[in-house]
């Protein structure tokens, strides 16, 4: 789960916990989007990753609409980043690794799909390394 939705005092979820998620998947989304081909194969893998982040199953339908509303009416993925640059290391490797999975689900990066993961590398704080060895690791798990 993600822990950063916690809030430190009572331990109690915070109240727009919705609104973290939907953020996260409006990044997803963004990214899916990018090469114009937004695919089911892309919306599963952005179901996938929300419920294995915390966010409950019943409520995943209504998280992507209300990412799909969010992603369309923002012109800068720094909305978007907010909430993934301060999640556990973990939660944001899962999520690099999410990104990476929905740009080589046509087996396929264009140039706009690399830029745009060069630019989240620099605001989500991942040093280069770390993004490529994420980015092979998603690539020889396709192979297979």
């Amino acid at each position: 789960m993600i822990n950063f939705f916690k809030n430190k005092e009572n331990e109690k979820d915070i109240v727009n916990d919705d609104k973290s998620y939907s953020n996260i998947a409006a990044l997803l989304i963004h990214v899916a989007k990018i090469d114009e081909n937004y695919e089911d194969k892309e919306k599963e893998i952005i179901k996938k990753t929300l419920i294995e982040l915390g966010a409950t199953s019943s409520n995943i339908d209504k998280l992507i609409s209300d990412a799909l509303i969010i992603e369309e009416n923002s012109n800068q993925i720094l909305n978007f980043t907010k909430e993934v640059k301060n999640a556990p290391e973990s939660d944001k490797i899962r999520i690099i690794e999410s990104l990476w999975k929905i740009i080589y689900s046509d087996n396929n990066a264009d140039m706009y799909e690399t830029n745009l993961m060069r630019r989240l590398a620099g605001l989500l704080y991942i040093d280069e390394k770390t993004m490529g060895d994420l980015k092979e690791k998603i690539k020889q798990k396709l192979k297979k």
